[in-house]
């Protein structure tokens, strides 16, 4: 009995990992025709707190996309040298809110002039980039991109890098805003992260 107990839990054990690192390609259908975009702005939790709120996101899943190495783990993409960056993909209705919309929003949630990291988080992990699935929106996203340089008169180090596989992140990671929200709302502020973005785009 014992042993079945100890196949049954393993067998579970490894079942979970599985889904907290599946991939997800560019070619994965959507349920309830939802579409998909993917954004680095730093720390994952903040970014994905940030976009569900926005009208029209269905939610936000926080992962990793950019590196080489499959199944990559938190603590090998933020020790560096995966060439992963921390992500969202943001899981949208289109009839909502256009992606467009998305890249928009995005830019004005970051410090697009910063190429080292993001507020108190730096290294490469930490990197802005967009994501894109197609020539459709690279276009779009080049476009928000200067609009955005103009807004602020200066260079957007932001790269707009085609999407290979995003990597769903350990299940911990995931709406870590709700599960624990003072330490969310401590990190957050101790970050500077709201401040910040408040000084670049008030202006």
């Amino acid at each position: 009995m014992k042993l079945k107990l100890f196949i049954f839990g393993f067998l579970t054990i490894l079942g979970f990992a599985a889904r907290a690192q599946t991939p997800s390609s560019e070619s994965e259908p959507i349920n309830n025709g939802l579409e998909t975009a993917v954004f680095a702005g730093g720390c994952f939790w903040c970014i994905e707190a940030d976009f569900e709120k926005l009208d029209g996101v269905a939610e936000a899943v926080s992962g990793y996309a950019g590196g080489y190495k499959n199944y990559p783990t938190y603590k090998e993409v933020s020790r560096g040298g995966t060439g992963h960056l921390e992500v969202i993909e943001v899981r949208y209705h289109p009839d909502t809110v256009s992606y467009r919309d998305l890249v928009h929003y995005f830019f004005r949630h970051v410090d697009p002039t910063d190429a080292g990291g993001q507020f108190c988080d730096r290294g490469e992990s930490y990197e802005t980039a967009i994501f894109v699935k197609s020539e459709s929106e690279r276009n779009i996203a080049e476009a928000v991109k200067a609009d955005a340089a103009t807004a602020l008169n200066t260079s957007i180090v932001t790269p707009i890098i085609d999407l290979n596989t995003f990597w769903e992140a350990e299940d911990y990671h995931q709406d870590y805003y709700k599960k624990n929200p003072l330490r969310y709302a401590y990190y957050r502020r101790s970050c500077g992260r709201d401040a910040r973005v408040r000084s670049i785009w008030e202006k």
